[in-house]
């Protein structure tokens, strides 16, 4: 019994250093999910941003505007280059942060992480209101 205590304890305290690895990294340019648009991840700072870099569908005359934007002063800028996605932390096996969808105008939580050779995204405005997506290398 005496033995098994101290490897019990060293057991339990390796556990949080394997919990805080590092997660894969997400940088790099990413396909969206309807195959309309490229988003390149980044480091900014200490995190982890993410913006539109690339149409894969034509663009209207001027560009694509953040017309859903709830800040009407904001729905004339252009969504190419438009940071959509910032202070994504390392947390376990995953990025969290921010993230903004122009699609709808609306500001979420954001979970990034790789899974095999795709980047998996997840918002949400609610614990309960979620929205996932797996995107692909572009």
């Amino acid at each position: 019994m005496r033995m098994i205590a101290p490897i019990l304890a060293v057991g339990l305290a390796m556990l949080p250093a394997s919990a805080m690895a590092a997660p894969a990294s997400i940088a790099g340019k990413w396909t969206t999910d309807d195959g309309r648009a490229v988003v390149e991840f980044y480091r900014c700072g200490n995190a982890m941003c993410g913006r539109i870099t690339d149409f894969l569908v034509p663009e209207p005359a001027g560009g694509v505007r953040d017309t859903e934007n709830p800040d009407a002063a904001k729905r004339s800028r252009k969504l190419m280059g438009m940071r959509i996605f910032w202070n994504l932390v390392p947390d376990g096996d995953r990025y969290e942060g921010k993230g903004y969808s122009p699609e709808d105008g609306r500001y979420f939580n954001a979970d990034v992480y790789r899974s095999g050779n795709s980047l998996k995204i997840k918002g949400c405005i609610a614990a309960f209101l979620c929205r996932s997506q797996t995107w692909k290398p572009a």
